[in-house]
């Protein structure tokens, strides 16, 4: 079927906020954990690219926890969630797991490749007339190459991701498949889900400052702004993953017109 851009967010929205309390209660765990792994992180002082891709990686363990349970809240309802996400790992977590790594894994090594080679980049380097090293200009030389490379590599990554909620609700699924079945609804599916996960990322960044502000300003709250702002930040970017997890539940359901029970459609009728 057509997939509609503006059908896909509305439900996805509308089950998102329809459902704020069941969110809470399975997000109090993962988001306990992620706050625990970012604290560990700032004491650990790890501030470089490598710490910053291990906390990363880290952290998807309790964000899968959190998907998985979501996902089967979307297309299963609340009576077939196993068990509040944080309280244990099973062989549907793992894999769910494996199955983003198909998706992901060459999206994250890029990025960890951009990180490692390129390093931070300094915009007065780039002016005109500026002396420029050698070693950063043949850096700089291989940023656009890179960046290029993840890009690509992110929208197909995007394109094939409404899989992962198949593998939720244990039905095999893989990146070869979602990209079959999407034929002729790539861009619905890559816009629905830049949206909701971009956009939001922006609304996130800007809870965090708000808070911050408030804290500060308000409160006269110095030491405990950064600790506030960094805790409601992490709440916000997992109502972030919260509704990209709808959004690929939802179109994984149109677009296989999917029911508990029923086969999928063959990958020749797609």
């Amino acid at each position: 079927m057509r997939l509609s851009f503006s059908e896909v967010l509305s439900e996805s929205f509308g089950f998102f906020f329809a459902n704020l309390r069941l969110f809470f209660d399975l997000v109090t765990i993962p988001w306990i954990i992620s706050i625990a792994i970012r604290m560990i992180g700032a004491l650990l002082s790890i501030d470089s690219p490598l710490g910053a891709l291990v906390e990363k990686a880290i952290d998807v363990v309790p964000t899968t926890m959190f998907v998985v349970a979501w996902q089967r809240l979307v297309l299963l309802g609340p009576h077939r969630i196993d068990r509040l996400p944080g309280l244990g790992w099973t062989a549907r977590e793992t894999a769910w797991l494996g199955h983003l790594l198909k998706v992901a894994g060459m999206t994250f090594v890029l990025m960890a490749v951009f990180m490692f080679t390129v390093g931070p980049m300094d915009p007065r380097a780039l002016q005109a007339g500026a002396a420029i090293d050698p070693d950063m200009a043949r850096r700089y030389t291989l940023a656009g190459p890179l960046a290029f490379g993840f890009i690509v590599s992110m929208l197909l990554a995007l394109r094939v991701s409404f899989g992962l909620a198949a593998t939720a609700v244990d039905v095999p699924f893989s990146p070869r498949v979602s990209w079959v079945h999407s034929r002729g609804n790539a861009w619905p599916i890559i816009g629905s889900l830049f949206v909701v996960y971009f956009g939001g990322a922006f609304v996130t960044a800007v809870v965090a400052l708000l808070t911050h502000a408030v804290m500060r300003g308000v409160l006269q709250a110095e030491e405990a702004a950064a600790v506030v702002s960094f805790t409601v930040a992490i709440l916000a970017s997992y109502g972030v993953i919260a509704l990209t997890a709808t959004v690929q539940a939802v179109i994984f359901r149109r677009l296989l017109a999917w029911r508990e029970g029923v086969g999928l459609p063959s990958l020749s009728e797609s």
